[in-house]
């Protein structure tokens, strides 16, 4: 049995996302498919628009069979650490292969990329433009058109960037995986216009947080519809960082310099711009404004900001993950997890009671997992009683799925 691995967000599941996973079912009628997801939080440093588990449940009544979650340390982080996370939580789940969407639409030109970025022809050709103060990303791009002597575009589109991330991860990781690519299709990544019929995941979260609730589930296939919906009725979503402004402020003005040098990814001084930053802003975009520079992207600025908001540091980063953390699953996913838990060594998670009985490792990123979700509730448009990690319970998706 192959089984068929993704990595997504799915903040909110869009068309986009449901194209993806029927392209899959087309390649493979008879795969299963495990999606490695991020949590409460995202890769862009900012608070994911519905919960987690209603964004799992979109997933499994749209045609993903199970449903795991990729801790925080590494869903919120630059894109290799994203990448070697989730490729690392589907080989431990057995994914045989990992499929993802990209502008370029195939392999060849990703693969060498890839390649070269591994190679130590890059490294040296790297470090003049890091010494030069260039953000990483251009000195990045600079070094690899260096040494293959034309202009890199590929790292240009942020899905070429991913699905290089991920070749290079399974080159570290997981090596007996194999990957396959599809062209993305629809509107690119930042856009807020749709295209094709099909619109970002920012569009639909810029329509969601502007009362927009009909117009973002025109974007979305029906199952996904459905749950974005029920959960906008309960005010459950949207979540927004912004939302809870003055509580992460609080935070972040009773933090000193050292304890915004111990975040993750900060360092080079960093810390003093942040430091003065939130005692001189009162928005978060503005806060954001003041720390970016040519050197710090904004991206890695709204990250360490929402590091600073989980209270989380370097230290905090586990090198290696816990447990297999389960949102959501279908009849096909009980059998992923059935031969996950014969060939692996890693702890299923379904009941979070159990973790009592797991390593103090285990029971350390539980901690951090049911703190983060404490703080993401804070997130939503009005504060209400919080929910309960250690009661919470996988999404159960009987019966044949429908894909979009």
């Amino acid at each position: 049995m192959k089984i068929i691995g993704i990595i997504g967000e799915f903040d909110p599941f869009h068309r986009g996302h449901a194209h993806l996973i029927a392209q899959v079912r087309r390649a493979y009628p008879d795969s299963p498919v495990v999606c490695a997801m991020s949590g409460a939080f995202t890769q862009r440093g900012g608070a994911a628009i519905a919960s987690k588990y209603a964004r799992a449940e979109m997933a499994l009544r749209c045609g993903v069979d199970l449903v795991l979650e990729l801790p925080v340390q590494w869903a919120v982080a630059s894109a290799e650490r994203f990448a070697q996370g989730g490729v690392a939580l589907l080989a431990a789940a057995g994914a045989d292969c990992l499929a993802f969407g990209s502008e370029a639409g195939e392999l060849a030109g990703l693969s060498w990329a890839a390649e070269v970025l591994d190679s130590e022809a890059f490294s040296v050709a790297l470090q003049p433009y890091l010494k030069q103060g260039l953000p990483f990303a251009a000195a990045r791009q600079r070094a690899l058109e260096d040494v293959i002597g034309v202009e890199a575009a590929v790292l240009e589109q942020p899905n070429n960037l991913l699905g290089i991330e991920y070749l290079r991860a399974i080159h570290r990781l997981a090596p007996g995986m194999e990957a396959i690519t599809f062209p993305r299709v629809g509107a690119s990544h930042h856009s807020q216009s749709g295209f094709g019929g099909f619109q970002s995941a920012s569009a639909l979260r810029h329509l969601l947080l502007n009362g927009g609730l009909e117009p973002a589930c025109a974007g979305m296939p029906q199952p996904a519809q459905e749950v974005l919906r029920r959960e906008w009725r309960a005010n459950r979503c949207p979540a927004a960082l912004e939302h809870n402004t003055r509580g992460l402020f609080t935070r972040l003005r009773t933090m000193t310099a050292e304890e915004f040098a111990a975040l993750p990814d900060c360092g080079e001084g960093l810390e003093n711009r942040l430091l003065g930053a939130v005692g001189e802003s009162v928005t978060l975009s503005e806060c954001y404004d003041r720390v970016k520079s040519k050197r710090y992207a904004h991206a890695r600025v709204r990250r360490l900001i929402l590091w600073a908001y989980l209270g989380l540091t370097t230290g905090d980063r586990p090198k290696a993950l816990p447990y297999l953390r389960v949102l959501g699953l279908t009849q096909a996913g009980r059998v992923i997890l059935r031969r996950a838990k014969e060939q692996n060594c890693l702890p299923v998670v379904t009941k979070p009671a159990a973790v009592k009985g797991l390593a103090e490792a285990c029971q350390r990123q539980f901690a951090i997992d049911a703190r983060v979700e404490a703080l993401w509730e804070l997130c939503l448009p009005q504060l209400s009683p919080a929910a309960s990690e250690w009661r919470a319970t996988p999404f159960l998706a009987m019966g044949k799925q429908k894909q979009g």
